[in-house]
């Protein structure tokens, strides 16, 4: 009998009144692994109102000591940290190390968080007039919301709760009904601890519980990662409901390849991005930009040559890692898989088939599949595919590649590999993408800085981790105070003063 999954609330796991589940699978085998509890309204709104009660002591902690269980609890995701990638992997069907990885990434967001007594500071400015003072509090705003995608169940949502935490709020999450296992298991850590009962609960579910986090008037933000149709759908309902958003929709990551690059250099780092993670990241290179015929030729061949030694299989295996695991759902290998039948009928030429690959297994894989002759107008360059699909869509000029990409409506992330600085340099002015990386595939950048895109990659002003995820959880407080003169009392003290 498989596993069945609870919500988090209030310290411990519940399935409180669930009448609704859905399965969770292992994409590597195919067989179901658990179930989960669906959260109705009534569940999420007991979650809200858990995280409501909680706030009002949350929020009266000091910043220091709110801080500190976010040092316990960093420690304690590095000590639990195979046992967390492994209920990735299981889940999600990405390669152990890439689990691994992931937490990682997340991990250093807790760390960021952990500065919160200085990041929460805000600013003063003695004798702005006549005996006047004027300084800013940066204030909790009360219950947030996170709705996560299932691609990175343990790294996303630890982009936003730790920051909202320390910052003297109190957070309900909805991860991804497909993966959960994960980040259930943070929030036990994170109450393991020290953090009080209700400042963070996590509910499973579907629409029903995230149309209930959108609308109910006790919370106040509401942050998103996922697709762009559903970005643009919680972005409009939060909004219209009173709430603070940032909503991350899609991406279609362009990887600009100058004749004058390391092309060994380009073809190692295109491998990685395009079919690392099964290309299920919204930060994945889905379309290489060759500038000259030349260029694509070389590129084209190179990329053929590594694409005969790309090792898909297992999640985890007794020996060393595969360098691609299977899709999360069978849903979603069908309709990658629609993608690259369109992509043959639109005219494009598919130099390598994924759909061919055949492990012997029930697992959802598939191999790694190559486009050369894409074109701007076809549906597999406009779309996000999320998978193993990479287009070669090729450039006359420096020029010709910038345009492509400017035209695209996504903006998320995107590259360029050269040798030339000051090629790079009008690069990285010029091109309309959030991320830029400069003979880096994958420029996510680090957790004090901000993560996000531009266009319809990103709803909402306020990008999300480094000092964005801070303003984001945060509302300001303008004070400007003015003290008559009078008598001055003092008491002698010789005790070190503590807070």
């Amino acid at each position: 009998m498989s596993q069945r999954l609870a919500h988090f609330i209030d310290g411990r796991r519940t399935a409180l009144d669930a009448h609704r589940s859905g399965a969770v699978f292992n994409p590597s085998t195919g067989a179901q692994s658990a179930e989960v509890a669906l959260a109705s309204k009534a569940d999420t709104e007991h979650a809200i109102a858990s995280s409501q009660a909680a706030f009002e002591s949350w929020s009266q902690v000091t910043p220091l000591k709110r801080s500190r269980v976010l040092f316990r609890f960093k420690a304690l995701l590095e000590a639990h940290s195979d046992e967390i990638a492994r209920l990735i992997a299981n889940e999600h069907g990405k390669v152990l190390s890439d689990a691994k990885g992931e937490l990682t990434r997340g991990i250093e967001v807790v760390e960021f968080a952990c500065g919160m007594p200085h990041l929460q500071k805000g600013e003063h400015s003695l004798n702005v007039g006549s005996g006047v003072d004027c300084w800013t509090l940066m204030q909790p705003l009360g219950v947030c919301a996170g709705i996560t995608p299932f691609n990175f169940p343990a790294m996303v949502p630890l982009w936003m709760f730790p920051i909202a935490i320390a910052a003297g709020n109190s957070f309900v999450l909805k991860p991804s009904e497909k993966d959960p296992s994960s980040t259930l298991r943070i929030a036990e850590l994170f109450s393991e601890a020290g953090l009080p009962d209700g400042v963070l609960n996590v509910v499973n579910g579907d629409r029903e519980a995230v149309d209930t986090l959108l609308t109910d008037p006790r919370v106040q933000a509401v942050s998103f990662v996922g697709s762009t149709p559903v970005a643009e759908y919680i972005y409009a309902t939060a909004s219209q409901h009173g709430k603070r958003v940032q909503a991350l929709g899609g991406a279609k990551n362009h990887m600009v390849i100058m004749p004058d690059a390391d092309l060994d250099q380009a073809v190692e780092a295109l491998m990685g991005a395009a079919y690392g993670s099964a290309g299920e990241r919204c930060m994945a290179i889905s379309v290489a930009v060759p500038v000259g015929e030349e260029t694509a030729t070389r590129l084209r061949d190179r990329l053929l040559a590594k694409l005969d030694t790309l090792r898909v299989g297992e999640s985890i295996t007794d020996g060393s890692d595969h360098d691609m695991g299977p899709l999360v759902t069978r849903e979603h290998l069908e309709k990658v898989s629609g993608y690259i039948a369109q992509g043959e009928q639109e005219g494009a030429e598919l130099v390598r088939d994924g759909r061919a690959f055949d492990n012997g297994s029930d697992g959802y894989f598939i191999g790694g599949t190559l486009f050369d002759h894409v074109h701007p107008g076809m549906r597999i360059h406009r779309e996000e595919i999320f998978g193993p699909v990479l287009s070669i869509v090729r450039a006359a000029s420096f020029d010709a590649a910038v345009g492509l990409i400017n035209d695209h409506e996504f903006g998320n992330g995107t590259a360029i590999f050269t040798r030339d600085g000051d090629c790079a340099r009008q690069f990285c002015e010029r091109i309309q993408v959030g991320m830029v990386g400069v003979n880096v595939p994958i420029p996510v950048p680090m957790a004090f800085h901000s993560f996000g895109g531009w266009k319809r990659s990103l709803f909402g002003a306020l990008h999300v981790h480094g000092q964005d995820g801070v303003r984001f959880y945060t509302r300001m407080k303008t004070v400007t105070a003015r003290w008559p003169s009078g008598l001055r009392e003092s008491t002698n003290q010789f005790s070190m003063p503590t807070h």
